[in-house]
C-alpha cells in the first residue's frame, strides 16, 4: 500500500492519500490536489472582490459607503460561521439516506491526454545559388572596330586587338570576383539557414518524441491503474480479505468532511468472524468552529468575532465526534456490498494537551463494537447522539471534550507468530569485529538492537522472526510517528558479495505481502547499480556496509567490515 500525505497551506488542511500501486496514490494524490487548488484559487477570487469592496482609498468613496460595505461583509461573514456551525451539527444527518458503495465506473480513469502534439518548425528559405549571368563575354566577345587604315597597317589592327584582349580580360576578371564574392556569401547564407533548419528539425523531433513517450507512459499509467482497479474490484468481490481492508479504506476516504478534519485511520479485518476493526483519529478541538457572529465595528474600520460559549463548544464538540463515529459505522455498514462486514470495532482517537501537564498527548477517547444487524436497525436521522453511543455498548468519558483516556474494546493486532526472543550484541563489538564474518544469527540480532535503538526515541519497538535463513522477513519495526511511521520490514544480508537486484526485488514483494509502509535492507556489502535503479522511487532504503559502521558509530559502537579477511574466514576462497 503506497502511502502519500497532501496538505494545502491555504486551506489548513490533509489528507492521508493511499494507494495499492505508486500510480494510483499519485492520480488520487493529483486528483485531490485539483479540487483543493480550485477551491482556494475561489476563495482567494471572493476574497479578493470583498477586500476590492472594502478598499477605502477607493476615489469618491464615502465612509457611509466603506462602513456600509463593511456591514455587508461581517454579514456575509456571520452567515458563513453560521453554516460552519449547522454543518458541524448535521455531519450524521447529510450522510443519511445516501449510496455509499464505491462506484467502481466513476473510479476508473478515463481521462484523456490533453498536451497538444508539438507542431512542425516553419523552416528558413534556402538562397538560390548564384549564376555566372553577369559576364558579358561568355557568349560574344569584344570585338575593337578595325578601320581601313588598320586594315593596310597590320601594327594599328594588332594593336586594337591586344586592347580588345586586355580590357576583355580585366573585365573577365572583374566579374569572376563578383561572382566568387557573390557564390561566397551564398555559401555562408547557405550553411547558416540549412544548420539552423537542421536544428529546427532536431529540437521538432526531440519534442515529438518527448510528446509521443509522455503519451506513451500516460496511457501505460492510466491501463495499469485501470487494469489495477479492475484487478481490486474482482479480489474484492470474491472476499479477499485485503481488498476488503482496502474497500473500506476507499469509503472512509470518500466521506466528505470539512477541510479541517483529519482523515486517517488504520483498519484491521478479520475474514474468520467478518469483524473490521479500525482506529480513527478524531477532530482535535481547533478543527471545529467555534464562532457564531461577525461584526463590523467602524469607529476602528476592523471586524469583530464573536465565539459561543465555552459550554456551548464543548457541547458541539461532544456531538461532532459522535456524529463522526456513528457517521462512519454507518458508511462501512452500507457500503458493505457483498456482506463481508459483520460487526465493526471503531476506536477513535484524538490529538489534544493534558489540561494538567500541558502535554501533548494521543489518547483513545471512544470505542465502540457493534453488529451490522443492530446498527442498521437504527433510525439515526432521530436519535439522540450520545444515548445511541451508550446504547450500543460504547464506552466513552462522561464529556468527549475532556479528552478522558479509554481502553479500546480491541487493540489492532501487531502482534505476530513469527516473532522471537532476542538477544543484545552491540555490547560484545570491538574494532576487531569482522561484521562480514559475523554469525549469521547474531548479525540479525544486532541489526535488530540497532533499529531498536533507532525507533526508541520516538515511541517504537523493533521484533525480531523466527530464524529461517531464507531472506524473508528478519525483523518489524513499529514507528507510531503519525507521518512517517507505520510498520517497517527489515530484512539483514551479512554478505560478502555485491546484494543484486533480485534481493531489493523480494524485499519490496515482501513489504506489499505484509501491508508494510517502508522496507530496510541491511547489507555488509554493497549493492549493484540495477539494485539502487529498482529501488529509486520506491519505499525501499538500500543500506550499504558503510553506512552501517556510520550507523553504529552514531550508537558509540565500532567495528569493521573486512570482504577478504570475511571470505578466507568463510571458506569462500
Amino acid at each position: 500500500m503506497w502511502e502519500i500525505r497532501a496538505t494545502h497551506e491555504g486551506l489548513h488542511t490533509y489528507r492521508v492519500i493511499r494507494g495499492v500501486t505508486k500510480e494510483e496514490a499519485e492520480l488520487k494524490f493529483r486528483l485531490q490536489t485539483e479540487t483543493w487548488n480550485a477551491r482556494w484559487s475561489r476563495l482567494q477570487e471572493a476574497e479578493a472582490s470583498r477586500l476590492a469592496r472594502l478598499n477605502k482609498r477607493e476615489l469618491f468613496v464615502r465612509q457611509a459607503d466603506v462602513d456600509r460595505r463593511g456591514k455587508e461583509y461581517a454579514l456575509e461573514l456571520t452567515k458563513e460561521a453560521e453554516a460552519s456551525i449547522l454543518a458541524a451539527r448535521s455531519l450524521l444527518s447529510s450522510s443519511w439516506g445516501k449510496n455509499h458503495s464505491l462506484d467502481w465506473a466513476a473510479l476508473n480513469d478515463a481521462s484523456h491526454f490533453t498536451k497538444s502534439e508539438p507542431s512542425p518548425v516553419a523552416l528558413q528559405t534556402l538562397p538560390t545559388e548564384p549564376l555566372r549571368t553577369d559576364d558579358p563575354f561568355r557568349a560574344t566577345p569584344i570585338v575593337p572596330g578595325i578601320t581601313f587604315l588598320d586594315r593596310i597597317v597590320p601594327r594599328l589592327k594588332n594593336k586594337k586587338l591586344a586592347a580588345a584582349q586586355e580590357l576583355e580580360k580585366k573585365l573577365r576578371s572583374q566579374a569572376e570576383a563578383r561572382f566568387i564574392r557573390a557564390h561566397h556569401e551564398w555559401k555562408k547564407s547557405f550553411d547558416e539557414a540549412s544548420a539552423l533548419n537542421q536544428n529546427s528539425r532536431a529540437d521538432y523531433e526531440k519534442a515529438k518524441a518527448a510528446w509521443v513517450l509522455e503519451k506513451h507512459v500516460f496511457a501505460e499509467q492510466q491501463m495499469q491503474y485501470n487494469s489495477a482497479l479492475a484487478e481490486f474490484r474482482k479480489q474484492y468481490l470474491n472476499r479477499v480479505a485485503e481488498a476488503i481492508v482496502r474497500y473500506c479504506n476507499e469509503v472512509v476516504a470518500r466521506s466528505v468532511y470539512p477541510d479541517t478534519f483529519p482523515k486517517d485511520c488504520q483498519f484491521s479485518y478479520d475474514i474468520e468472524t467478518g469483524m473490521l476493526a479500525l482506529d480513527y483519529e478524531l477532530p482535535p478541538q481547533n478543527a471545529v468552529p467555534d464562532i457564531k457572529q461577525v461584526k463590523y465595528v467602524a469607529n476602528r474600520t476592523e471586524f469583530q468575532k464573536t465565539q459561543i460559549s465555552g459550554t456551548e463548544f464543548r457541547r458541539l464538540y461532544d456531538d461532532v465526534l459522535y456524529q463522526v463515529c456513528l457517521r462512519t459505522l454507518y458508511e462501512l455498514f452500507r457500503s458493505d456490498e457483498i456482506d463481508a462486514v459483520k460487526s465493526i470495532v471503531f476506536n477513535g482517537w484524538v490529538h489534544a494537551i493534558d489540561k494538567a501537564t500541558g502535554a501533548d498527548t494521543h489518547p483513545c477517547v471512544m470505542t465502540i463494537q457493534v453488529t451490522k444487524a443492530e446498527f442498521l436497525a437504527l433510525n439515526l436521522n432521530q436519535v439522540d447522539l450520545k444515548a445511541c453511543f451508550r446504547s450500543l455498548k460504547g464506552i466513552s468519558g462522561s464529556r468527549l471534550a475532556d479528552f478522558s483516556p479509554v481502553r479500546p474494546v480491541l487493540t489492532l493486532n501487531r502482534e505476530d507468530p513469527r516473532f522471537v526472543g532476542s538477544y543484545n550484541v552491540a555490547e560484545s563489538l570491538s574494532d576487531k569485529t569482522n561484521l562480514a564474518a559475523m554469525d549469521w544469527l547474531d548479525f540479525e540480532n544486532l541489526i535488530r538492537e540497532l533499529f531498536e535503538k533507532e525507533f526508541s526515541k520516538n515511541g517504537g519497538e523493533v521484533k525480531i522472526t523466527q530464524a529461517s535463513r531464507d531472506g524473508g522477513v528478519d525483523a518489524i519495526a513499529f514507528d507510531p510517528d503519525p507521518i512517517r511511521g507505520g510498520k517497517i520490514v527489515i530484512q539483514a544480508k551479512r554478505y560478502t558479495n555485491t546484494v543484486g537486484v533480485a534481493a531489493v526485488r523480494d524485499l519490496f514483494g515482501t513489504v506489499h505481502n505484509e501491508g508494510a509502509t517502508k522496507g530496510i535492507l541491511v547489507t555488509t556489502s554493497d549493492y549493484g547499480p540495477d539494485a539502487y535503479e529498482f529501488a529509486s522511487g520506491k519505499p525501499l532504503t538500500l543500506l550499504s556496509g558503510s553506512e552501517l559502521l556510520f550507523l553504529l558509530s552514531k550508537h558509540g559502537y565500532h567495528a569493521k567490515i573486512d570482504i577478504k579477511e570475511a571470505k578466507k574466514l568463510l571458506g569462500e576462497i
